[in-house]
């Protein structure tokens, strides 16, 4: 992976470190809800991501702010994020980042 794009990908993870769930204190990306994230030579960003429930009551609010914090990155290109729910999500997803700080580890 080239430098730029490498630069690029850290600036993405960042922002989706600033991405919550207002109904759980850990960020989406160590929750594990972000299952890929593509770019391309245009700057353009593809997001797959879940959530830990398909009734999930914040998904509008968290797809928003993905959507805000990803396009507030100076050179990207558009966002589009595809929802999925399979693989659906479990814990064996999050970081241990999250399971520590759930008290669950």
């Amino acid at each position: 992976m080239n430098e730029k794009l490498q630069e690029l990908q850290d600036r993405i993870v960042e922002k989706l470190r600033r991405v919550y769930d207002p109904e759980i204190p850990v960020n989406i990306y160590d929750l594990g809800m972000i299952y890929d994230v593509d770019t391309d030579e245009d700057n353009n960003v593809a997001v797959e991501m879940t959530f830990t429930s398909p009734a999930c009551p914040a998904a509008d609010f968290i797809l928003m702010d993905v959507q805000m914090k990803l396009e507030s990155i100076p050179g990207i290109g558009s966002v589009k994020i595809h929802l999925t729910f399979d693989p659906p999500w479990d814990r064996s997803m999050m970081s241990e980042e999250a399971l520590l700080e759930l008290g669950m580890l």
